[in-house]
């Protein structure tokens, strides 16, 4: 059982085993997918497979288990339909070839009867490193045990002075990456452990903040291949908070430290840095906690 189809979009091979996806050379290719390079996609990481037609192109599009890719995982769905390596967009001649190799991937998941739920590891084994990506306001970059975190001439100040972030993997309890959206700016965020903020990412050192600009999806490369060695959601358990001594009050060690956010906030907005929106919202997410 075998098939191919060849695009200027990629090519992708399947063999009864694995579907080889291998983005093409054109101009029209996103740089994600050229950088993220061929994927060897399991026939168990796949819960389905399909082609729409359309009247001068088509798509192929897989459907992967829950839970099996570290990029999906790191990016929630978020990823652009150009930038998805598991859409192949397909000439209308080409049509017949299409289906057949969807013929041929559904018979084999009947044949070895993959069910399509969630999985509880990754089956894929996310994109290679060492890694570093320059986009926004900084420089990410990752080598399998550690993170990095530069600042660039467009960095807020006040995140600047912070200096260059350097965390080890061991620290880090999450990673999300979010897409530039209208005027919403994006960002590639990680979750220290036992230091959560909600600052936006414009002040946040753990955050590179994004404006919408052709490299900020390779941002999402460093979430997946940060995703891809932290532990699986599915297996994964809450953080417990770190025990209380006797003599030390966490809920006054809270109170102090909001007081302390809501002056730091003032003197951000004093010096222009906050917008007068930005700083009534940023100091009413701060009262809400107190």
């Amino acid at each position: 059982m075998a098939a191919e189809i060849l695009q200027r979009d990629g090519t992708w091979t399947f063999d009864g085993d694995t579907l080889r996806l291998t983005p093409g050379r054109d101009k029209s290719v996103s740089l994600l997918r050229k950088t993220l390079g061929e994927l060897a996609v399991p026939l168990g990481a796949l819960a389905g497979i399909s082609f729409e037609q359309g009247r001068k192109s088509g798509r192929l599009r897989l459907r992967l288990r829950d839970g099996s890719d570290p990029l999906l995982q790191a990016t929630g769905g978020r990823l652009a339909d150009g930038n998805d390596p598991y859409q192949l967009s397909v000439d209308s001649d080409r049509y017949g070839v299409a289906e057949y190799f969807v013929d041929e991937v559904r018979n084999a998941l009947l044949l070895d009867e993959v069910p399509s739920d969630a999985v509880d590891a990754y089956l894929l084994a996310g994109p290679t490193v060492p890694l570093s990506v320059s986009a926004g306001d900084g420089t990410a970059s990752f080598d399998g045990e550690h993170i990095r975190l530069a600042w660039n001439w467009k960095t807020d100040d006040a995140k600047a002075a912070a200096g260059t972030r350097k965390r080890a993997l061991s620290d880090i309890t999450a990673v999300e990456w979010h897409p530039s959206v209208g005027l919403e700016n994006g960002y590639l965020r990680f979750t220290v452990r036992n230091a959560p903020t909600k600052a936006p990412p414009k002040y946040d050192p753990n955050s590179v903040e994004l404006w919408g600009f052709k490299k900020d999806p390779l941002m999402a490369l460093i979430a997946a291949a940060v995703q891809a060695r932290l532990p699986h959601p599915a297996t994964a358990t809450p953080e417990q908070p770190a025990p209380v001594e006797p003599d030390r009050q966490a809920p006054e060690e809270d109170h102090d430290a909001l007081l302390r956010r809501l002056r730091e906030l003032g003197e951000l907005h004093r010096s222009g840095v906050l917008t007068d929106e930005e700083f009534t919202m940023a100091k009413q997410a701060v009262l809400k906690r107190l």
